[in-house]
């Protein structure tokens, strides 16, 4: 452990908010974000907020393991490198492949492509970037010819209109989203459009919501350039000087009026008016984007429908001004620029380019480089389940959970002849089928870098030693390399080595002809990268630093230094269908597959279960209750999920969380129903619009449970687990009532036979309640209904360490009543200070009566400002109250 504070950077989303870690006397961590790093300027969300809460070794991968056993890391090595060499031989190199992760490293990212694609010679190596911004990537490059960000954050708070598409900023890049928000506090003529088939969190910040339909954006984008061009609003000496194509963009556009744009968007001609006035009206204009553009079949289309209306308009590269992707993960950008994508070299050097080819096979000293790209992801894995691919190595990510078709990934990962996977958990979906697991060291044990949304690279610096014999990933493929037969390579001694050359690689034959340059590094020494600040590239070699933004006076990085205005076209639309759209995503408090954020009680609490969000309307005709249980089916599988009413959806659509996996939910891997369908020029999956039947799901009983210990919910056709402050809390419910339910509730929550059982049975209403008791001690309290279970879910986790020596106090936690002393918070609304419903309508009742003055009552909304949007709903629906109050007064 290093004494004093350490600053590192975030783990989680692209945003890169610097982060200070202290680790106390007493061995607890301390989290705080770092006011002195330009991503953030101090702001963390709740999920940074927690990430002391993350760091505990349940769970940990603590040493090799070969076929479940423990190994040394010479067997498990030798044995890696041996099977690798063995396919290689029989199979050629084409038949092995690394399936790696945006939440890598760049130094580990590195090691992984010089390994596959330097020296094994194949492009077979992919990332789970691929899921999240491939789309951006390629239209990125159909654009301006190479894979350039041209914008930074300060262009959020300089422009006059954000628009934000499929972006889901509030829940999903908090800090940026409080950045535009305190920015439109400062200048309120500041205006915000949201385009998003949901309204969410985000639309509480937007001026107008444009509810578009699932794949209405190239449309929507296509309408906007041909306004563009009819009201005058071309900026002729820009697209002159440093665009091409624009004429045939134009002639792709033409037709989508706005009645056609209309009849393809589900949008009103009113609200297609007046954001195409507010657009074309305002010259300090950025377009965030994110998974709703990229997840689709037309992703790329997307993208460059986006760019071409500001390549048409000149709006790129200055302040305030340009088309902006923000990244889904910490170190997509990262692993971008050493080549981690299939289709991709290092420092932003391209497969199919023979000069490049050159280049890197030239500074690596390799034997053999690929001349042509590798598979990409969803490709990879039915190469896998065909069984062309033999080998497959897995690092820091979840695919049986996370791709596509993922029941079809889980069968050729379990039928793969040998399968390595690094990771920091000994248990994930994907880990239980692994021949050989390697234990990563976890974010606070590794040091390296990152790169943010924006260019901008930052260190991420240990500050525990790793547990066990857990190592940084670059190391263990480091020694894979040597093993086989590749010493000089992979002979680096620290993560700085690696750094090192990966810059001197970047400037490698440049002279700007690439915009990825970082050779200023390319001789930095220990002291210097122990002490890097975070900084913007490009950054060549015995210049200094370059301009931030890219493209205000053309240069792009095409043939002819100008820009490729391209023509798309708008997918068909789709027939009418009784299915309704699939929209994937995320909540606010979770990440991935929860291998982390499942750790924090606190993260926990806010979403504890999986969910099918869907319009009351489409509820009703579909007989669903809120809260009940319902089924959703694909052609690809099933998955039973909670019902969320929510007049947000909109009709005809539903929405689910990817978060949840085998590990913690009975049968909710919601990507199991998507279709492996991809954008046939990015190859990423289309996540965004799959199609399922909702039908109500009806046990005999739905249950509530806290326990002492995690339960064992095994074979139930609906469980959701999470970890609580003092234990655990189950959500589950039963298909048939179990002969002998005692025996069943105590096998479920490791209850002995010895310990004592309080009952309560309402025959009237069919509710059934038991508290288990051990040496004074609440050990589990289970509620059982034919409806969903009403109880103050916080409330009874709360009496799990409470002293119940006093028998008469034990009815309390089966009459469902909190001691006065631990008053019933309500569902959670701010994770950063643990503060629920009833404490802010307590708060609203007071008399405070704007989010501000809530948060100065009792901080909610004061630290990340996520849950704002949820304060702001609440302090309406009491607004609403209070007129009908009024309303009655004055009619009595």
């Amino acid at each position: 452990m290093i004494a004093g504070p350490v600053k590192t950077t975030c783990p989680y989303c692209g945003v890169g908010c610097g982060v200070i870690a202290k680790v106390e006397t007493n061995g607890e961590v301390t989290i705080k974000g770092d006011p002195d790093h330009p991503a953030n300027y101090g702001r963390l969300c709740s999920k940074g907020s927690a990430l002391n809460e993350t760091l505990d070794l349940n769970g940990r991968l603590l040493s090799p393991e070969i076929n479940g056993n423990p190994a040394s890391w010479d067997n498990a090595l030798d044995l890696v490198a041996s099977k690798f060499k063995e396919a290689i031989r029989d199979h050629g190199p084409d038949s092995v492949a690394f399936y790696v992760s945006g939440q890598l490293l760049t130094e580990d990212y590195y090691v992984a492509n010089k390994l596959m694609k330097g020296f094994i010679g194949s492009a077979n190596i992919d990332t789970n970037s691929r899921l999240c911004m491939s789309s951006s990537v390629a239209g990125h490059k159909r654009a301006f010819g190479s894979d350039t960000v041209p914008g930074t954050y300060e262009d959020l708070e300089l422009a006059d209109l954000i628009v934000l598409v499929g972006s889901n900023l509030a829940w999903c890049h908090p800090v940026l989203y409080q950045r535009i928000a305190a920015a439109k506090e400062k200048r309120p003529n500041m205006r915000v459009v949201l385009i998003d088939p949901r309204r969410t969190a985000t639309a509480d910040l937007a001026d107008l919501h444009l509810a578009i339909q699932a794949d209405g954006d190239v449309a929507l984008f296509l309408g906007m350039l041909n306004h563009l061009a009819q009201t005058g609003n071309i900026n002729s000496d820009y697209v002159g000087s440093h665009v091409n194509g624009l004429d045939a963009a134009l002639q792709a556009a033409c037709p989508f009026k706005i009645d056609v744009v209309a009849s393809h968007t589900g949008l009103s001609t009113a609200e297609l008016e007046k954001f195409y006035t507010w657009f074309a009206a305002t010259p300090k204009t950025v377009t965030v984007y994110s998974q709703g553009v990229n997840q689709s079949q037309s992703g790329t289309d997307k993208v460059n429908a986006i760019i071409n209306c500001h390549l048409a308009t000149g709006r790129i590269g200055r302040p305030g001004m340009g088309p902006f992707s923000v990244t889904g993960q910490p170190n997509a950008m990262g692993g971008r620029e050493v080549g981690g994508l299939a289709n991709m070299l290092a420092a932003h050097m391209d497969i199919d380019n023979q000069d490049h080819r050159d280049i890197v096979r030239n500074f690596w000293q390799s034997p053999a480089l690929p001349q042509k790209p590798g598979l990409k992801a969803v490709d990879l894995f039915q190469a896998v389940g065909d069984g062309r691919i033999k080998a497959l190595w897995i690092m820091s990510t979840n695919p049986v959970v996370s791709m596509p078709d993922a029941s079809a990934v889980e069968a050729a990962i379990k039928a793969c002849p040998f399968v390595v996977v690094s990771d920091v958990l000994s248990q994930t979906d994907t880990a239980r089928y692994a021949h050989v697991k390697l234990p990563a060291a976890a974010w606070g044990e590794k040091n390296g870098t990152v790169t943010n949304s924006e260019r901008r690279i930052s260190r991420q610096r240990a500050f525990l030693n790793a547990p066990g014999q857990a190592k940084p990933d670059w190391w263990q493929m480091a020694e894979v390399g040597k093993r086989m037969g590749y010493d000089a390579a992979f002979n680096w001694a620290s993560a700085v080595d690696i750094f090192a050359e990966h810059a001197a690689l970047s400037g490698t034959s440049n002279s700007g002809s690439r915009d990825f340059d970082i050779s200023a590094h390319g001789a930095i020494s220990k002291f210097e990268f122990e002490n890097l600040a975070p900084f913007q590239w490009p950054q060549p070699a015995g210049n200094g630093p370059k301009q931030t933004r890219f493209f205000a006076s053309g240069n792009f990085f095409t043939p002819d230094k100008k820009a490729r205005a391209v023509a798309v076209h708008a997918p068909e639309r789709k027939p009418q269908t009784i299915l309704f759209t699939l929209n994937t995503g995320r909540v606010r408090d979770h990440w991935h597959t929860m291998t982390r954020t499942g750790k924090s009680a606190k993260l926990s609490a806010h979403m504890a279960e999986p969910f099918c969000e869907i319009h009351p309307d489409d509820a009703g005709a579909s007989g669903i209750k809120d809260a009940s249980l319902v089924t959703l089916s694909s052609a690809l599988g099933k998955v039973v999920l909670r019902a969320m009413l929510s007049s947000r959806q909109r009709k005809g659509s539903v929405f689910a969380p990817m978060h949840w996996s085998d590990q913690n939910a009975a049968n909710a891997r919601i990507d199991k129903l998507v279709a492996p369908a991809v954008d046939p020029i990015s190859g990423q999956p289309a996540l965004k619009a799959g199609y399922v039947s909702v039908q109500p799901f009806g046990p005999a009983l739905y249950g509530f449970a806290v326990s002492a210990t995690e339960p064992q919910p095994l074979g139930l056709p609906y469980f959701a687990k999470a970890i609580a402050s003092n234990g655990w809390r189950l959500e589950f419910a039963l298909e048939s009532v179990p002969e002998d339910l005692e025996a069943a509730l105590r096998a479920m929550f490791c209850v002995g036979e010895h310990a004592e059982l309080l009952t309560y049975h309402d025959r009237a209403l069919g509710q059934q309640r038991f508290a288990f008791f051990e040496g004074g001690r609440l050990v589990a309290a289970v509620f059982l209904s034919p409806e969903p279970v009403a109880v103050a879910r916080g409330a009874t986790a709360l009496q799990l360490p409470i002293d119940f020596t006093n028998r008469q106090q034990r009815f309390g936690v089966i009459a469902t009543r909190p001691g006065a002393d631990r008053p019933d918070a309500g569902a959670l609304v701010c994770a950063c200070f643990n503060i629920g419903t009833n404490q802010i309508n307590a708060a609203i009742l007071g008399g405070c009566m704007t989010v501000e003055a809530i948060g100065k009552a009792i901080s909610a909304g004061t630290n990340c400002g996520s849950c704002k949007p949820e304060i702001r709903s609440l302090l309406s629906a009491a607004s609403t109250e209070l007129g009908n109050a009024a309303q009655t007064m004055l009619l009595a």
